[in-house]
């Protein structure tokens, strides 16, 4: 697994500012990470930037 500690996570634009369901995402070459962002000590999904790509034309 990567170490995304460096890496700066930016908050969905779809997320609430009073406590809703936050996701967080982060990129680096060829890959993607998503985290919750009330809980990013919880860890992390990683995964490749072409599966973060198929993702996002899906929904």
């Amino acid at each position: 697994m990567t170490d995304w500690s460096s890496v700066a996570f930016r908050k969905s634009s779809r997320s609430s500012t009073n406590g809703g369901e936050c996701v967080e995402v982060a990129f680096r070459p060829g890959l993607v990470a998503v985290r919750d962002s009330k809980c990013p000590d919880r860890g992390l999904v990683e995964l490749p930037a072409s599966a973060w790509t198929a993702f996002l034309k899906s929904v």
